[in-house]
């Protein structure tokens, strides 16, 4: 598999351009995630984002504290996203960012585990965004495919950390988007 820092900073790029697309009357639509709009959704984004620096800084959720609750997106969410994407993006490439232990919600992990669940995150919640705006929703192919290798061997212990919905049964001849999506509890549009 490529390495998991370049897919992550990948992922970031593609769903830069989902945010870019999202036009000023389109803040407040319902997204696929259940509870929260378009504007929530980015917010959770860019605030995960700027957990994985802090945390990939050796920081530990009790030292970064309430500092990243609330709206992280101000007046320029694209550019929020986009600060944030890339600091992100900088944390994980940092030498020795991918084996040291972060502090995360789930129990200290390698750095190389906890990119590959930002990697998750930031791809299908573009997915989200663009379902949820209108916009263009297939994603790079190899980016899927990546995405995949990460989501399918602990896509159980995915699911019932309920942060991702429930698996969704796709059709045996599935392409592999329909079959990621499945695995965290989306549907095609079209069902």
């Amino acid at each position: 598999m490529t390495d998991i820092a370049q897919l992550h900073r990948r992922a970031l790029d593609a769903t830069h351009k989902i945010v870019a697309g999202i036009q000023p009357d389109q803040w407040t639509l319902p997204t696929p995630d259940e509870g929260w709009d378009v504007r929530a959704l980015l917010n959770h984004i860019v605030s995960g984002n700027l957990w994985a620096v802090e945390l990939t800084a050796g920081q530990t959720i009790d030292e970064v504290g309430d500092r990243l609750d609330g709206d992280m997106l101000g007046d320029d969410p694209l550019g929020a996203y986009d600060a944030s994407a890339q600091a992100a993006a900088a944390a994980f490439e940092v030498a020795g960012a991918l084996d040291a232990q972060c502090a995360v919600s789930y129990g200290p992990v390698p750095g190389s585990v906890y990119a590959g669940h930002r990697f998750i995150d930031v791809l299908i919640h573009g997915w989200d965004l663009a379902i949820a705006t209108g916009q263009d929703a297939t994603l790079d192919t190899a980016l899927v495919a990546a995405c995949l290798a990460v989501v399918e061997p602990q896509a159980g212990l995915m699911q019932a950390s309920g942060s991702y919905g429930s698996h969704v049964d796709a059709p045996a001849d599935a392409d592999p988007q329909t079959r990621l999506l499945a695995l965290l509890g989306r549907r095609p549009p079209h069902e």
